[in-house]
């Protein structure tokens, strides 16, 4: 893969970012969750009016410290991730998606490290994420990335956590 550009998201990205989150979602879940579940995630998560008002308040405060999206060398959005601070010193990773035909290529690597460069800047020294099953195809992913499952999972939420 050529270069990866991470930067601020724009309000002209909430189309690319709505679609690179639906086509994550879809490709991610439907075996895991069945259609009717995964399209209600894709209707709550993806609506262009979300992203276009979540793209247009980044810092709002430091539970949102925005979306960030990933270019290739044409300027295309290949990726995009969005995070903040939950709760004072915890880093928090709300989504991070990668275009089906850019994965493992690093693309994923360089968001996970712009949203913790982020974090870090915010006073951060942990860092977590929500998974919705224990067959996440996140799973390989983060644990690459030093992530490990949290002690606050519970039946309804998996979690995964790790030192920054």
């Amino acid at each position: 893969m050529g270069q990866v550009d991470v930067r601020l998201a724009v309000e002209a990205d909430t189309p690319a970012v709505s679609h690179i989150v639906a086509e994550s979602l879809r490709n991610s879940y439907l075996d895991l969750l069945g259609k009717s579940a995964v399209e209600r995630l894709v209707s709550q998560q993806c609506s262009l009016t979300r992203i276009r008002t979540e793209i247009g308040a980044p810092g709002s405060g430091p539970g949102w410290l925005g979306w960030l999206v990933a270019t290739a060398a044409d300027g295309t959005v290949i990726g995009a991730a969005a995070g903040g601070i939950a709760e004072a010193g915890s880093g928090e990773l709300y989504a991070l998606c990668v275009s089906e035909a850019h994965r493992r290529r690093g693309v994923g690597t360089s968001l996970l490290t712009a949203v913790t460069e982020q974090q870090l800047r915010n006073a951060a020294r942990q860092q977590r994420v929500s998974l919705l099953a224990a067959q996440d195809p996140a799973v390989p992913f983060l644990g690459r990335h030093g992530f490990r499952p949290a002690e606050e999972s519970a039946a309804d939420r998996l979690r995964y956590a790790r030192a920054v």
